[in-house]
């Protein structure tokens, strides 16, 4: 068996909370007073999506004031560190997500808490939202990015994958979610894939790779292999 070599490696700071700016997006950290009226309408609205609660571990919310207790008790934590997702085009929150299990001596972060209300869901504005914490998390120097799902979310897994992210197995029995088992897929990026990822993801949100009714010319995987 090979010996593996030490690494030159040194602990990389902590996210900052600040905005981060996009082409479709901007990422603002999570404030209720300023965004708790949208993501309202978006999250538990009359047109929200019924199956966004379905695998996160709380909600749907019946009543408003348990919403704005949970979006306050995110505001103030660390880690997860929440950030609302806010439509450069109207102004308004249509969804939030969050860093968590943010290690920086090992250099580990994991993307989730992913709540999209339906008017981002497969738009460009999901893609660049995660792509903007992607790349914060490179440009800290973390040399691994996580994304973790139920593995019976099948829409979480093929997400993970069309973004980018690796499948490196299932934690079966890994945790217990409203009463529920839970086996967990793992998925990840590491630093080496990044620069390609990265190419791709600017590729893709480029607009010249959308028509005039916003749909894609080139598909993000396909731009991957290029």
């Amino acid at each position: 068996m090979t010996e593996q070599q030490p690494l030159n490696w040194r602990p990389v700071a902590s996210p900052e909370r600040r905005t981060l700016p996009g082409r479709y997006v901007n990422l603002a950290p999570l404030d209720p007073a300023t965004h708790g009226d949208d993501l309202w309408q978006a999250l538990q609205g009359p047109d929200s999506d019924p199956a966004l609660w379905d695998y996160l571990p709380y909600g749907p919310f019946t009543e408003r004031a348990g919403f704005d207790d949970w979006l306050t008790g995110n505001a103030a934590s660390a880690d997860p560190m929440f950030f609302a997702v806010i439509d450069r085009t109207s102004g308004r929150a249509v969804g939030l997500l969050s860093f968590l299990r943010i290690t920086p001596k090992d250099g580990v972060i994991e993307i989730g808490h992913i709540a999209f209300g339906r008017t981002m869901q497969r738009t460009p504005a999901s893609t660049e939202a995660v792509y903007l914490l992607a790349r914060l998390s490179f440009e800290l120097g973390y040399r691994r990015l996580e994304w973790k799902c139920n593995s019976l979310n099948a829409r979480s897994m093929r997400a993970a994958q069309r973004l980018g992210f690796t499948f490196e197995g299932t934690f079966r029995q890994h945790m217990v979610v409203k009463d529920r088992n839970r086996d967990t897929a793992w998925f990840s990026i590491i630093d080496s894939e990044w620069p390609r990822c990265q190419q791709a993801f600017e590729a893709w949100l480029s607009a010249s790779n959308f028509d005039g009714e916003m749909l894609q010319r080139t598909h993000l995987a396909d731009l991957r292999l290029r």
